[in-house]
């Protein structure tokens, strides 16, 4: 080969410009990482309320530990079970774009990983930032499998409020003192509802206000005149809950990983799946070491079963903000405790007050990309119904009848032999699943007036099939069988917008015309109000298959489920991928 000739001008020109990028290559690297978790599945002996039970932990931790990650992040989980039960985690809000076999629910994208065994969960976040939370997704393990999931913004891009001088994770859930694993299979056996919680929790402890729990209460240590972010999660199986912190107000700035109109409130309405980031500003002040705030969180009851009556709580305590300045000894008798006033258990107008104030920040950088035109429309009932008792069996439901849930009456049967999303991807449903879920109630009637006469549902494992970015409107429209109930309906795989809601039967001619199609708050979980219908839209952009479930926990065990399909794309970037090689097998 001859020799080529380079001037000594171009030659440094080429070194310089060598270097600039090896020196731009530690930047570039640092712009999305990839984080390593590993999930060991394991008991551990944990008391509260004077009650030891072997909980089910991820790496012992109750509860589970904080992931950490930024917007285009990687994130590789490696999840161990060296317990006897089935796992599987799901990674609640993420939407999981071409890597659906790492969503987590059991049977639905993956067989669930079995004793001894292990699996990957290996996923990019694209395009969310803010706070999720990761929790089991097989029968009642979410009770103690749970933790907080925080996705900051990408590196030099602010948050769009000013920045807070600390972060504090409140994870809302809920104690047993007994194996809900029991519980929940009795209800089942039996038909009737199942035992309620014996406490709910505040970042894994009750608080003061139950019978030996003085010392099991989290303390929120603050400063005055300080900002600080409560990243706001309810993991909680089957209650709503009202939060609220005496003598101190929030500003709402996100719900479910969006960012939202900013506003001001004293208390707020979280539901299980939900997750609410809030800015708590400090008094200007610092009060003396005596006083305490109390915060406390209590269910928001509308259904006419059993629920957990109870109210757990936290501390808030001031500090002062000069640390070195001797503090005089605290007088435990003369603690100043302020107490907040949360709504009434069944305050339905305030939580519609409460939801009707959100809406998305719909700005350049974060805009609301609402479809405006829909391809499919679908109306969907929930609610409760029955089933009947099997022969030579007494049943503890309605009537003699056993307790069911159902998604337009139909009571969804999980498969056993395969995933759906494996079925889907082979081509084998044949004998897993139909494709004859109703678009619509086959039989209508007034949904919220009195009920029919036939409570019974009908069971089977029907998905709808979507095409590649259909544009879709649902309706969610609650029931008054069994009576009106509020449901936390969440969507696997999507985010929504929820363009309308109101009480009553939605009315397809006239409610329409009041749809919010400029600033609709987007979401992965929405209550359907209690006796009301809700409306969401979402382009089905995400190939795979999706499960849509009350995240009521009975709710789902009795049936309130559902699954979507959405076939790929036309382009690369629109196919579902292929299993990794450690999927589990059923």
């Amino acid at each position: 080969m001859g020799a080529i000739a380079v001037s000594s001008a171009t030659f440094v020109a080429s070194i310089i410009l060598a270097l600039s990028c090896m020196l731009a290559l530690p930047l570039l690297s640092s712009a999305s990482l990839t984080r390593h978790y590993k999930f060991d599945i394991k008991l551990k002996n944990v008391t509260r309320l004077c009650h030891t039970r072997s909980l089910i932990t991820v790496n012992g931790k109750f509860p589970g530990p904080k992931i950490v990650a930024r917007e285009g992040d990687r994130v590789i989980v490696k999840v161990v079970n060296h317990v006897s039960n089935n796992v599987t985690i799901h990674w609640h809000g993420i939407r999981q774009i071409q890597t659906g076999w790492f969503d987590g629910p059991a049977y639905i994208t993956q067989c669930p990983v079995q004793t001894g065994q292990s699996y990957v969960y290996n996923f990019t976040i694209v395009g969310q930032r803010g706070t999720l939370f990761w929790h089991a997704h097989i029968s009642w393990l979410r009770v103690s499998l749970y933790g907080p999931l925080v996705i900051l913004p990408k590196i030099g891009v602010p948050y769009p409020f000013a920045k807070p001088y600390k972060e504090v994770p409140i994870t809302f859930g809920e104690w047993f003192n007994t194996d809900p694993e029991t519980v929940i299979a009795q209800a089942l056996q039996s038909g009737g509802g199942p035992n309620v919680s014996d406490a709910y929790t505040i970042n894994g402890f009750p608080g003061p206000l139950y019978n030996c729990s003085a010392n099991d209460t989290f303390k929120l240590k603050v400063k005055a005149g300080k900002t600080y972010l409560l990243r706001l999660i309810n993991a909680a199986l089957n209650d709503e809950l009202f939060f609220s912190i005496a003598n101190h107000s929030f500003t709402v700035v996100e719900v479910d990983a969006i960012y939202v109109k900013p506003f001001t409130t004293k208390t707020l309405l979280i539901t299980p799946g939900q997750t609410t980031n809030v800015l708590l500003h400090t008094l200007s002040s610092t009060p003396s070491p005596s006083t305490l705030f109390l915060i406390a969180a209590r269910p928001y009851a509308t259904g006419l079963g059993t629920f957990d009556n109870t109210t757990t709580s936290a501390l808030l305590q001031y500090q002062p903000n000069n640390l070195s300045t001797p503090q005089p000894p605290t007088n435990r008798t003369s603690t100043l405790l302020f107490k907040p006033v949360l709504p009434s258990l069944n305050d339905t107008a305030f939580a519609s007050n409460f939801t009707s104030r959100l809406r998305s920040l719909a700005s350049p950088q974060f805009p609301a990309v609402v479809p405006r035109s829909v391809d499919k429309k679908f109306f969907f009932t929930v609610g409760l119904g029955t089933n009947p008792c099997p022969k030579n069996q007494t049943c503890q439901g309605p009537n003699g009848t056993k307790f069911a849930a159902s998604v337009n009456n139909v009571s969804f049967s999980l498969p056993a032999s395969s995933s759906l999303l494996q079925a889907h991807f082979f081509g084998k449903s044949k004998g897993v699943y139909t494709t004859d879920f109703p678009a619509n109630p086959l039989f209508p009637f007034n949904y919220t007036g009195t009920p029919p006469n036939n409570t019974f549902v009908s069971n089977g494992t029907k998905v709808v099939v979507l095409p590649f970015n259909a544009s879709v409107e649902l309706v969610l429209q609650d029931t008054s069988i069994q009576g009106i109930e509020s449901h936390p309906l969440h969507l696997h795989g999507f985010n929504f917008f929820v363009v309308g809601t109101g009480f009553g039967n939605y009315n397809p001619s006239k409610d329409p015309t009041k749809f919010n199609l400029a600033d609709p708050v987007e979401r992965n979980t929405v209550g359907v109000p209690a006796g009301g219908w809700v409306a969401i839209r979402f382009f089905a952009d995400n190939p795979g298959v999706w499960f849509m479930h009350c995240h009521l926990e009975v709710h789902t065990s009795w049936g309130l489920r559902m699954a979507w399909v959405v076939q790929d794309g036309l382009l690369p970037s629109q196919k579902l991928l292929p299993p990794p090689s450690d999927l589990p097998k059923c």
